[in-house]
């Protein structure tokens, strides 16, 4: 059984080559950026990332409403 050198797989001993041509494999097609995949999967961070930034929004606007409510605008 023959295993993959870093030159056939694109990638170095230190970890991705960014610069290499052969990087098709870690793109995603447009169509399935907000496909619901499970799993450590490029989807999944995308939504993680959206996830991530409601929940910072949501919890920032409840801080703000709450301060504003209780010591008055100004």
């Amino acid at each position: 059984m023959a295993s993959a050198s870093p030159l056939a797989t694109g990638t170095s001993a230190d970890g991705p080559d960014l610069n290499s041509s052969d990087s098709s494999s870690e793109q995603v097609p447009p169509h399935e950026l907000n496909a619901w995949r499970r799993g450590f999967t490029p989807q999944a961070e995308i939504w993680n990332g959206r996830l991530a930034m409601l929940g910072l929004s949501v919890g920032f606007a409840i801080l703000l409403i709450s301060r504003i409510s209780i010591h008055g605008p100004g």
